[in-house]
């Protein structure tokens, strides 16, 4: 093997050991990372974070980074934790940072193994990619705040997608923390309350979020978002 190709194959690991242990993940930890095991071990988390609340918070947001950047399941019920022992604030907040930083770890491993390679490419290519890509880098703040704030786009897709086609690691930060802030405020509220749920003995309703009153304003705030780059299209069309 060349000094380069150990290079590119270096490059590309950190992104296979996610896509492994995502894999290895999805079969091994469902039943571990589930609403009922939240359930099941309340008691202890609480005594736990009414001991050591530094420590507590400390290892939650790390335990939420391990779940978000290698893809592990469990992220909505992560979620749900934060607002179970930190309540709405600062449980978002710690949700957000959380969520935020696991993305990037996402994000950087696709862009070493993949993302700085075919952003390459592209650029070099002519036709309908090219001028794709040139559409996308327009309107790039508006599109990465889109395939944040609609409930359609999964998560981990929103953060392979942007490594792989060249967008800086600013914007996608900054496009993370505050475009998922809305859906992450709704599931922390709803954790903020599962003392209640507990007591009766129910579970939550985690497709809350696509309740009208819910999803209305999440659209609202998905169209604000492409207004630039709708209003970028009218002005072509009129010049």
């Amino acid at each position: 093997m060349t000094e380069t190709q150990g290079r590119s194959v270096a490059r590309r690991l950190p992104l296979i050991a996610i896509l492994l242990i995502a894999a290895l993940g999805a079969v091994t930890l469902r039943d571990q990372l589930s609403f009922h095991a939240l359930a099941e071990h309340r008691e202890a988390l609480i005594g736990f974070r009414d001991a050591n609340y530094a420590g507590t918070v400390m290892g939650f947001v790390a335990a939420y980074v391990v779940i978000v950047a290698f893809s592990l399941p469990g992220a909505l019920v992560a979620t749900l934790t934060g607002g179970f022992l930190f309540g709405v604030f600062p449980g978002v907040l710690f949700n957000v940072t959380a969520a935020t930083l696991g993305a990037i770890a996402i994000f950087l491993a696709a862009r070493a193994g993949l993302g700085e390679r075919l952003a390459a490419r592209i650029d070099a290519s002519e036709g309908r990619v090219k001028r794709l890509r040139e559409g996308l880098r327009e309107n790039e703040l508006s599109v990465l705040f889109l395939i944040r704030l609609v409930p359609a786009v999964p998560f981990f897709v929103a953060n392979l997608l942007p490594a792989l086609v060249g967008v800086r690691l600013g914007r996608f930060a900054v496009t993370t923390f505050f475009g998922i802030m809305p859906g992450a405020l709704v599931y922390t509220w709803v954790g903020a309350g599962l003392g209640e749920v507990f007591a009766r003995g129910e579970t939550p309703d985690l497709g809350i979020i696509f309740e009208p009153q819910i999803l209305g304003p999440l659209l609202g705030l998905a169209a604000l978002a492409a207004l630039p780059m709708v209003l970028r299209l009218v002005r072509r069309k009129d010049t």
